[in-house]
């Protein structure tokens, strides 16, 4: 009386092996890792992701903050279709939404950096079913000035060597055209010196002619 019939277990039964065998779900959050930010400037904490399931209205984003120098974790800012932020406390009026979830972007822009602003900055991205996962860091350093990274000075390096290329270049040309006007010129100056030339002869054999001809 008490026990179910074999019809009512199969299902019962192949409904758990598909849930131990179906992979549990995870978003995947990628960040920048470490961002260098002088102060008194904005700067963008890039946080990207991957899930199985669509992106839709289910998607809920929460970013808070660790000081550096310890202390209580902060809410920074929140979306859930819509962005939040913060009403009150130290990002009020500093964090904007600067993200498109369409394409897996949950970013946000901070707004005049303070040094008390460095510590971590974690994203953590629910896209229901998948909501397990692992929490993005982004590091955040506020410095009196930006420290010059080599891909700067690789930067610098191409960016001199091409402005030397054009130099090169517009001297190379401006060469060529000058010497080709002044072979022009050249060219003109014959040509006045041989026509002169000719219509001094001609005058001559006039002259010649008239004299003997009296």
């Amino acid at each position: 009386m008490y026990g179910k019939s074999p019809a009512r277990l199969v299902p019962l039964l192949l409904g758990l092996q598909l849930t131990a065998l179906w992979p549990t779900a995870a978003v995947e959050i990628y960040t920048s890792g470490a961002v260098e930010a002088m102060n008194g400037t904005d700067t963008r904490l890039k946080c990207t992701f991957s899930s199985f399931a669509p992106v839709g209205d289910a998607l809920t984003v929460t970013w808070n903050f660790r000081p550096r120098d310890g202390g209580p974790e902060q809410f920074v800012f929140y979306y859930h279709v819509d962005p939040f932020p913060p009403m009150s406390g130290r990002f009020k009026d500093r964090v904007v939404w600067d993200g498109n979830p369409e394409r897996y972007d949950v970013s946000i822009l901070l707004w005049k950096l303070q040094f008390d602003d460095n510590g971590t900055y974690t994203c953590q991205v629910k896209n229901p079913p998948d909501v397990d996962g692992l929490v993005g860091t982004v590091r955040l350093s506020v410095v009196h000035t930006v420290q010059f990274s080599e891909i700067y000075f690789l930067a610098l390096a191409i960016g001199s060597a091409c402005a030397l290329m054009v130099i090169i270049v517009i001297v190379v040309v401006l060469f060529q055209h000058f010497r080709k006007k002044r072979w022009a010129e050249r060219a003109h100056k014959v040509v006045e010196i041989k026509s002169k030339e000719e219509e001094r002869l001609n005058q001559e054999k006039v002259s010649v002619y008239l004299e003997d001809t009296d």
